[in-house]
């Protein structure tokens, strides 16, 4: 599977009957599409449709930022990427109060710390900008939050991962980006509900180990985590930085065949660590492809239209979509690569 940006199976039917999947793709209006991108931005900020990642120049939000560009591309709207290289929820909140100072349409926002963003998005919804976020679904301050899966699930399955590779035995370590991610905690809380139900023989070692979505922390604690506890066998990691900085302890201290390293990244960061058994198995979703299904929730809302349970939002993985409340979910659209298909991707 490379880069390319592939509509749902339902959204190609209907491509090739003459009928739109679904009415906010349609290229409604003569608008030229936005195309900028990182920290300065692009496009005209006045009516955009403009999605914010947590931090930029990461691979995982850099593929994000192809998402929206390819959405912008296809169907002519006025939607692009802005955001900070900073991984700082002031940061983001500083991006966030510029938009809302140029009277976008919508915010598609991915939250470094929810809680340190829900006063600024109320305001962006007082001021009429639709708002949809992801990675955050106790956020209460947006119209919709879209979510690939639930989060239990996705984690519940890392667990099995992990487990599967470690014989069911034996100490480990969790990592996440932030103890405030919503997204990442409910991960982590239910990876270790299943583990202490399913795994007895399977013991956390400390806490929840937080490594501000930075490789170089999440190395650093690998580091402390080996010293402290000589027989770890297991770390799951959360961030997508979290196995690179793991798998370079590991594969610095030649612990492959000793320690299993599993969690969500890209197979772009993670290709040699994978080849070298530094890291056993990643887990993740197109950030792209979340990008795209929140800029067609957010059309669909500016052009006061309802979001309908079973809608195709005409990306692959949210092709049959579930909601509940306001959490849209896709089609638990989680992917599991290791040394033996990361030549199958190329983000």
């Amino acid at each position: 599977m490379t880069a390319e940006f592939t509509p749902s199976r339902r959204a190609m039917l209907f491509a090739s009957l003459g009928i739109l999947a679904v009415p906010s793709l349609a290229a409604c209006g003569t608008t030229e599409a936005g195309v900028g991108g990182g920290e300065g931005g692009g496009g005209n900020a006045a009516g955009a449709m403009v999605t914010v990642p947590k931090l930029t120049g990461i691979a995982w939000f850099n593929r994000m930022e192809e998402g929206v560009k390819e959405y912008a591309k296809k169907t002519s709207e006025n939607a692009y990427y802005q955001g900070s290289s900073e991984a700082d929820a002031a940061a983001q909140v500083k991006v966030l109060e510029d938009l809302i100072a140029s009277k976008v349409a919508a915010i598609c926002v991915t939250p470094f710390q929810p809680d340190a963003v829900e006063q600024t998005l109320k305001k962006a919804m007082d001021a009429g900008i639709k708002v949809i976020t992801h990675e955050a679904p106790s956020i209460k301050n947006a119209d919709y939050d879209v979510e690939a899966f639930k989060n239990a699930d996705y984690g519940v399955n890392l667990m099995k991962l992990l487990a599967e590779k470690m014989g069911n035995k034996g100490e480990y370590a969790i990592m996440v980006g932030s103890l405030s991610s919503t997204t990442h905690m409910e991960w982590v809380n239910a990876a270790k509900e299943y583990q202490e139900k399913n795994f007895p023989e399977m013991k956390q070692v400390g806490d929840f180990v937080e490594t501000s979505d930075d490789s170089q922390k999440a190395y650093e604690a690998m580091q402390e985590l080996l010293s402290a506890h000589p027989n770890l066998a297991g770390v799951q990691g959360s961030a997508s930085t979290d196995v690179v900085g793991v798998g370079q302890a590991v594969d610095e201290a030649g612990l492959q065949d000793k320690i299993t390293v599993v969690g969500t990244s890209t197979p772009k960061d993670t290709k040699d660590l994978l080849e070298t058994g530094a890291i056993d198995v990643i887990q993740f979703w197109d950030p792209g492809h979340a990008a795209w299904a929140q800029n067609a929730i957010a059309k669909l809302l500016l052009d006061d239209k309802k979001v309908e349970e079973g809608a195709d939002l005409g990306i692959d993985g949210y092709g049959n979509i579930t909601i509940e409340d306001k959490i849209v979910y896709g089609d638990n659209a989680w992917i599991n690569v290791t040394k033996d298909n990361a030549d199958d991707y190329d983000y």
